[in-house]
Formats: C-alpha cells, sequence, structure tokens
C-alpha cells in the first residue's frame, strides 16, 4: 500500500488506514485472547475507536512491514479494575433495558443503551429474582497483556 512518493508513505500516524495482523494475549496465562495470524487480516482508521488508544499510541511512527510485540501492563493497556463500575440493578431496571424473554446467566454480556444514543455492555456478575450485579469494567482491566502487530498497509 506504501506508494513511496512521500517521506512519510507507510508510517503510521494519527488517522491513518491500517491493514495489519495482530494478537492480544495474556503474559501470564500464555493465552491468546484474540489473533488474527493465520486468518484474515484486520483493517481500520486509528482514532476511530475500533482499537483501544493505549493500543493506538504504540504503533504510531511504526513502519509498513515492521513486526513488534509490546507488553503493556494495566496502566498502559485497558487500565485498573474500578469498583465503581461494578452495580447492581433491580431486576426490574435490569429486565427494561435489555433483551426481553432471554434468561440470563453470570458471564453473559449485556448491551444497554445510553442517554442521548450508544451502547455500552457489561458483564452479568451475580443475578437473582431481586438483583442483578454487573460489571462494566473492561474485560481485560487489571490485567497485563501482550500485544503483538505486524503492518501490513498504511494509507
Amino acid at each position: 500500500m506504501n506508494d513511496g512518493n512521500s517521506p512519510d508513505a507507510g508510517v503510521v500516524r494519527p488517522g491513518a488506514h491500517l491493514t495489519v495482523h495482530y494478537r492480544l494475549s495474556l503474559p501470564e496465562r500464555g493465552e491468546d485472547v484474540i489473533s488474527t495470524f493465520g486468518g484474515k487480516p484486520a483493517t481500520f482508521e486509528l482514532g476511530q475507536g475500533q482499537l483501544s488508544e493505549s493500543l493506538e499510541r504504540v504503533i504510531i511512527g511504526m513502519r509498513e512491514g515492521e513486526r513488534a510485540v509490546f507488553e503493556l501492563g494495566p496502566e498502559q493497556a485497558y487500565g485498573d479494575r474500578q469498583a465503581a463500575l461494578v452495580r447492581t440493578l433491580s431486576r426490574s431496571s435490569f429486565d427494561a433495558n435489555v433483551d426481553p424473554g432471554r434468561e440470563h446467566v453470570p458471564g453473559d454480556v449485556v448491551d444497554f443503551p445510553m442517554p442521548g444514543g450508544g451502547r455500552y455492555a457489561g458483564v452479568v456478575k451475580s443475578i437473582d429474582a431481586e438483583a442483578v450485579e454487573l460489571d462494566f469494567n473492561h474485560p481485560l482491566a487489571g490485567r497485563r497483556i501482550a500485544f503483538e502487530v505486524e503492518i501490513l498497509g498504511v494509507l
């Protein structure tokens, strides 16, 4: 994708459109969370929320064809877990805001409407006839991660 016409051609910069292979893994467990290596590469535009800001920051300045692995602590990756993001809703409020008729269990990811539009997700931690405990932290919050990326193309 690099046309070679400018010195910045092929360099990852804010707002760039990228084609990449990437892997997010948990180093302490040696397990992949997600990987496109061996499959179809990912395409996205920096700054559009398709990749976390912290992951975007570490690839700024990389060049087309470059491959790197970054180990990031929680503060550099998805932040520390925040107790304030674990909330308890009444069962009636929960039922009024999620897909009716579906029985939810701990571990389910549920989608909620935001005031003024948009959606946000939470994970059901516990549920009974009276209340539902939800965790709105990012699933990787509080975790050390490894981010491996290979820059295939930059526009």
